[in-house]
């Protein structure tokens, strides 16, 4: 992000009533307003802002138009002492990741892990607020989902594949832990497309044209080809990207028996509901040997006390950017947005006849 601008800064808690109030005025009921808002609120104070303010209006509008409930909850479709298959009900995916973590974490405490497979969900952000959610409760915690079919994969020319991200929280000493959140393509779609607004190149291995060849130009990624899965190129073990986006299709669309690979609606249509599937996983360290914090710890501060190569400062682990963007935060006061983020955010609650996002 650029250096801040005058007026840019948004104390967190603004934030958040700012998506309350955006949310609410569409019909949004005040419990699933606020599963969102704590959502992109986490999103953007961890530097994730592809998935926080940025996502706003795709709420709104899913609500607005009726393709995401407001009226109903996710319920419990079957279970055992430790697994739960959930229907989302079509309900904000922030909505129905949150309940089937807790119902994971709730059945980790009686039978040392919880698996929650869900189906009927919507997009639910980053996948590591949910993870981090039984960190907190000291487990370790994991999160995945399919999404629309962007990853073309190794050899083939069609998208097929959602970017199908995974998440991994666990816990270390004194509130540090590592966590984990990554997609399973090479990067994520805003990344091409933000290029081709500006006219620049992407690196090979980002995405492939329409032939499934590798494509440095933008625009044919875009328009009519996708992204390459992580790693790039069959040379560089891009087929281990792809294989773990399928891993996250099993956890998810297969075992919940929601809309899988190519099944699932395209990105930005709205011809038929999302039906994601989504999966969450709690898992109690004090169900293995003891001590599992302490070797977290000494493993993450091992890495970090490595020598960092010629022209770097420090070597990081999984969940240290984030840390640091949230410690920038607080010095701050708030969140630092571009201009034009709060521009959006300013039309949006023109378009909704709501107070705007107060600055800094």
């Amino acid at each position: 992000m650029a250096e801040n601008e005058k007026g840019s800064v948004v104390p967190s808690e603004e934030m958040h009533a700012f998506v309350l109030r955006c949310m609410t005025r569409v019909g949004t009921p005040d419990h699933h307003a606020k599963a969102l808002a704590d959502l992109l609120t986490a999103a953007d104070l961890r530097d994730h802002y592809s998935h926080g303010l940025n996502r706003l209006d795709m709420y709104v509008r899913d609500i607005q138009s009726g393709m995401t409930a407001h009226d109903t909850e996710p319920s419990v479709v079957k279970e055992t002492a430790a697994t739960a298959l959930v229907e989302g009900n079509n309900v904000l995916g922030p909505v129905v990741g949150r309940y089937c973590m807790d119902l994971a974490i709730q059945k980790a405490r009686q039978s040392g892990i919880g698996w929650v497979s869900a189906r009927g969900s919507n997009h639910f952000g980053i996948a590591g607020w949910y993870s981090m959610r039984a960190m907190e409760q000291g487990m370790l915690g994991m999160a995945f989902t399919n999404t629309s079919p962007l990853m073309v994969p190794t050899r083939a020319r069609k998208p097929t594949l959602g970017t199908n991200p995974l998440s991994l929280a666990a816990p270390g000493q004194g509130g540090d832990g590592l966590v984990l959140d990554m997609a399973t393509t090479a990067v994520a779609l805003g990344k091409v497309e933000l290029n081709d607004r500006k006219g620049m190149n992407i690196p090979a291995g980002w995405g492939v044209d329409s032939t499934g060849k590798t494509c440095t130009d933008p625009k044919p990624v875009v328009e009519s080809g996708g992204l390459m899965p992580l790693g790039g190129t069959e040379e560089c073990s891009g087929y281990k990207g792809y294989g773990l986006g399928m891993m996250v299709e099993v956890f998810c669309g297969l075992l919940s028996g929601a809309s899988y690979g190519p099944n699932v609606r395209r990105w930005k249509t709205n011809d038929r509901p999302a039906n994601l599937g989504q999966c969450f996983i709690a898992i109690d360290p004090s169900a293995f040997a003891e001590g599992f914090a302490n070797r977290m710890s000494d493993l993450m501060n091992h890495c970090r006390n490595l020598e960092p190569v010629e022209g770097e400062r420090e070597v990081l682990v999984p969940g240290d950017p984030e840390r640091q963007h949230i410690e920038k935060c607080q010095q701050l006061g708030g969140i630092p947005y571009h201009p034009n983020q709060i521009k959006y955010a300013s039309d949006l609650a023109a378009e909704l006849k709501i107070q705007p996002m107060k600055t800094l």
